[in-house]
């Protein structure tokens, strides 16, 4: 399973980078992985803001439909658009192409919540 030392991750299967205030949210490999060819995702429009685990969104894959929580709160100022046409980018490189939103992190001692990979490990085996 590949799970990066250098992110973060959450209870529901989202990983997070952080770059200065920015933070990158997906789903991670086990979670793809579980759901299946992934065929639709529904993701906020830029300038959306959240509080720390709202929901942001859809994942619609060939065995399930699931939520998709925001790590963090703060305003979302990019999406991935390519996910409209590509989907299964998802599947294919979770950590990479297959990013959802990046959001301007509010509130930086929420990153002390999360997960990190020995904590996911753990959580997964």
């Amino acid at each position: 399973m590949n799970v990066p030392e250098n992110l973060h991750y959450t209870e529901e299967h989202e990983w997070i980078s952080v770059s200065d205030n920015i933070i990158t949210v997906g789903i991670t490999d086990y979670a793809q992985g579980e759901l299946g060819d992934v065929v639709y995702v529904e993701l906020p429009e830029e300038g959306e803001e959240f509080a720390q685990m709202d929901t942001f969104g859809t994942i619609e894959a060939v065995k399930a439909v699931s939520d998709l929580f925001s790590p963090v709160s703060g305003k979302v100022v990019k999406i991935n658009s390519a996910l409209a046409d590509s989907p299964e980018i998802i599947n294919k490189d979770p950590y990479g192409d297959g990013w959802m939103i990046q959001i301007e992190l509010e509130n930086k001692s929420e990153l002390d919540q999360l997960l990190n990979a020995e904590q996911y490990k753990e959580k997964i085996s």
